[in-house]
């Protein structure tokens, strides 16, 4: 699939997820979940974060907060170093995540906050 929303979208993802993740992802992907991945490339990549009316840090937070709430702590922990990447600091996540304990929960922002222990540990290894 190419059309210039997936273009974009491609683009975008691999800059804020990395090629490596993002190209793995689209070459494993297979006739069951191709469709996904080229949704979300031309969708959710090319045609929402694409947009010019947020910064990419603002959607990160953004997407830090909601991922929290929604409880998905896979996509959190990708979005945790895409977020890095965008260059939210660690004591920006931490305000985020006191806040989703405030409007979402405390068990929702206990898990962001392992969560998100766990990615900065990993990458201080690095």
């Amino acid at each position: 699939m190419t059309t210039e929303a997936y273009d974009k979208g491609l683009e975008i993802r691999r800059a804020v997820l990395g090629a490596d993740y993002v190209d793995k992802a689209i070459s494993s992907a297979d006739d069951f979940n191709q469709p996904m991945q080229e949704l979300v490339t031309e969708y959710c990549w090319g045609s929402v974060w694409g947009r010019s009316g947020l910064p990419r840090k603002t959607r990160s937070l953004l997407n830090l907060a909601m991922l929290s709430a929604l409880n998905r702590p896979h996509e959190l922990k990708l979005h945790l170093r895409g977020a890095l990447t965008n260059g939210v600091t660690q004591d920006e996540i931490r305000e985020v995540f006191l806040q989703v304990a405030i409007y979402c929960g405390v068990p929702a922002a206990i898990d962001a906050f392992r969560t998100a222990r766990d990615i900065f540990s990993e990458l201080d290894s690095n």
